[in-house]
């Protein structure tokens, strides 16, 4: 009887030991399955996202990126933009453009429009957006009503600023006799001291209706029961905004901020349409100076030289500025 139980005892142990291999082995299939399903639907979406992606990256590789990697191969030329002939001058350009006396004013002008260019927009469009934001009565109608000058064509807006500046009937002039402040009218896009100043206020109008609704759109997410529990504790309006408002809106105000300033260096539609960088070169940007090599003066290589400068500019000065900002918060 003893070895009787003992042989029922050693079936039991080994059909437990089967059974224990067989569900083992059956995790194990079920895993590779698994796996071998996840890997499936993995590269399904990899497959459905390249889909997607292709058609925007293929627009941008044509319209920016090879354009881009043209205008650097051009920069190395000395090429007129009509010939076949391209010759190839490698530094030449760079060493020249550093040389160039011209390159500086426009480089000091380009400062002057970044400066005020960025800050005046953003200070007037955030102000706006918080008073839009802090009462809520004909919102819509103000917020449209900001944005117009900026869906306004560039060269409808800058006619019309060439019309208000206008030394004989322009509007600005006809206000200043009205109000007895006749030595204070002037040409003023003829003026060498205001050329500059006068076509970036007409390039302010036409931009802080994008900064204020960008703003507005930001303070949708500010939650009102902290500002409304700031203001119980005595804070006034102004130090709502500085303290409380404000920094829940920081990524977009950054943001904002980063897309003006990147603006202030390729900026050349204004120039072109109300001054032409005149008179003289008291208006004349880095785009407008290499917009009048490339396409005036028939330096191709030039121009194209100067456009990666203002490229590498660009991106140092935004690359900077998000840096300081991140570190700011």
């Amino acid at each position: 009887m003893a070895l009787t139980g003992s042989s029922v005892a050693t079936d039991q142990t080994a059909e437990g030991s089967r059974k224990a291999t067989i569900g083992k082995r059956v995790n194990e299939a079920g895993a590779r399955r698994k796996a071998g399903s996840g890997g499936t639907i993995r590269g399904a979406e990899l497959r459905t996202a390249a889909l997607f992606i292709a058609p925007g990256f293929l627009l941008y590789a044509v319209f920016m990126l090879f354009p881009f990697i043209q205008s650097i191969y051009y920069s190395f030329t000395d090429w007129n933009g009509a010939t076949v002939n391209m010759p190839f001058v490698g530094l030449a350009n760079y060493i020249d453009m550093f040389k160039d006396p011209f390159l500086w004013s426009a480089g000091w002008h380009t400062v002057v429009w970044i400066v005020v260019g960025t800050s005046v927009p953003v200070a007037i469009g955030l102000l706006l957006a918080l008073l839009l934001w802090s009462n809520t009565k004909f919102v819509v109608f103000f917020r449209t009503l900001y944005f117009i000058p900026f869906v306004i064509p560039v060269i409808v807006t800058g006619i019309v600023w060439g019309w208000i500046y206008h030394p004989l009937f322009g509007i600005l002039n006809s206000m200043l006799e009205f109000v007895g402040l006749d030595s204070l009218t002037r040409g003023w896009l003829g003026d060498p001291n205001t050329a500059l100043v006068a076509v970036i206020v007409a390039a302010i109008w036409g931009s802080f209706g994008f900064v204020t609704v960008v703003l507005f759109a930001g303070l949708q997410g500010v939650d009102r029961g902290i500002v409304e529990a700031a203001e119980v504790d005595g804070a006034s309006w102004l130090q709502r905004s500085r303290y409380v408002i404000i920094p829940m809106i920081a990524p977009v105000l950054t943001l904002v901020t980063a897309i003006t300033l990147i603006g202030g260096f390729a900026v050349v539609d204004y120039i072109i349409i109300m001054t032409q960088g005149g008179p003289g070169t008291a208006s004349e940007v880095l785009g407008s100076y290499a917009y009048s090599k490339a396409f005036e003066q028939n330096s191709v290589g030039y121009g194209a030289t100067l456009s990666i400068l203002i490229t590498v500019l660009s991106l140092v000065a935004a690359v900077a500025f998000l840096r300081f900002r991140e570190r700011e918060r």
